[in-house]
């Protein structure tokens, strides 16, 4: 005859049966095709970087990484649909500076949490801003541009794909103490086209994005907004040693999954993550957009987006700027 088991051992037996359960689900993980979202259009930076991750980590975890675009409204439904999926380790996210931290100043109120949201997996990309000028402007150095703008407050437009450049440029009007008119932008590519046609005058946009326009002579290119010089235009100095060290600014790319993903599955993505990335070939890939491979450990990741959170909340309210 069937015998009841007590409830103190029915929850010693759960408490094991869950112990077990725990390394077998790592054992099985993957066993079946994962998808790395991409919260932007194709074409971009972050797509790019997600592309490139996606094929070496199917190789790495021996499974299918699909990447899958789901664009618009800065990077929130993508992030959206991630930050509501099963924590099972086969739903992840190429997220960045604008999902994991800017949106949080650009926007009354996000339908995800940038920090309690999501596991936080490992850093993959960093790249410079370039700060460009029509070439029409009579400014051939950073010091030019900054007694033209403070000579003739208002008088120069910049323009923003997003809210990230936006506070980019911001930051640096902070710093030195100017005052340009905003223009936003839907993409990199209009706000390129009004640059170069000279409908604005100041634009700080990706190194991949501007560098073309900058070889090509249709723009000027008067400095970058990471602290090092890029190795593919040592000639430009950085707004750090032009004496604006607070705009050390770079667009950054990370992993992250669902908050609740599994521990060791977050550490196997982590190891993964890292393989790729050290990878010759990755970085030579990334390199040839003036990307940075570069990786963390989960916990330098969360603590580092939290405190690009903070800046750019700041940075915000000191630009008197009104979430959407």
């Amino acid at each position: 005859m069937f015998s009841p088991i007590p409830l103190g051992r029915r929850a010693v037996l759960a408490g094991g049966l869950a112990a077990l359960a725990a390394p077998a689900f790592a054992q099985a993980w993957p066993n079946k095709p994962i998808r790395l979202v991409i919260p932007f259009a194709p074409g971009g930076v972050t797509d790019m970087v997600g592309r490139v991750l996606a094929q070496g980590l199917a190789a790495e975890l021996g499974q299918p990484v699909v990447a899958e675009n789901r664009a618009g409204a800065s990077g929130l439904p993508g992030a959206e649909f991630v930050a509501k999926s099963a924590p099972d380790g086969y739903t992840l996210m190429i997220g960045n500076i604008s999902t994991l931290a800017v949106n949080a100043a650009a926007f009354a109120r996000l339908p995800y949490d940038p920090q309690a949201s999501f596991a936080f997996i490992s850093m993959a990309a960093r790249q410079p801003l370039i700060v460009a000028v029509n070439p029409q402007v009579e400014a051939r150095t950073l010091a030019e541009l900054v007694k033209l703008a403070k000579a003739r407050p208002d008088s120069l437009n910049f323009g923003s794909a997003g809210a990230s450049l936006q506070l980019a440029t911001e930051a640096f009007n902070q710093a030195a103490g100017l005052r340009m008119t905003h223009v936003p932008y839907k993409g990199s590519g209009p706000a390129m086209t009004d640059l170069v046609a000279g409908n604005i005058q100041v634009l700080f946009d990706a190194f991949s994005s501007l560098q073309p326009f900058v070889q090509s002579d249709r723009v000027r290119a008067l400095a970058i907004t990471s602290s090092q010089r890029s190795p593919l235009a040592p000639e430009l100095p950085t707004l750090v040693e032009l004496g604006y060290p607070e705009v050390d600014v770079t667009s950054w790319q990370a992993l992250v999954a669902p908050a609740g993903t599994p521990p060791t599955v977050v550490a196997r993505l982590n190891e993964a993550l890292r393989k790729v990335i050290d990878a010759p070939a990755t970085r030579a890939q990334f390199a040839r957009q003036g990307v940075e491979a570069q990786a963390s450990s989960p916990e330098q990741l969360r603590d580092f987006a939290a405190t690009e959170l903070q800046r750019w909340r700041q940075v915000a309210k000191r630009a008197n700027l009104k979430p959407e």
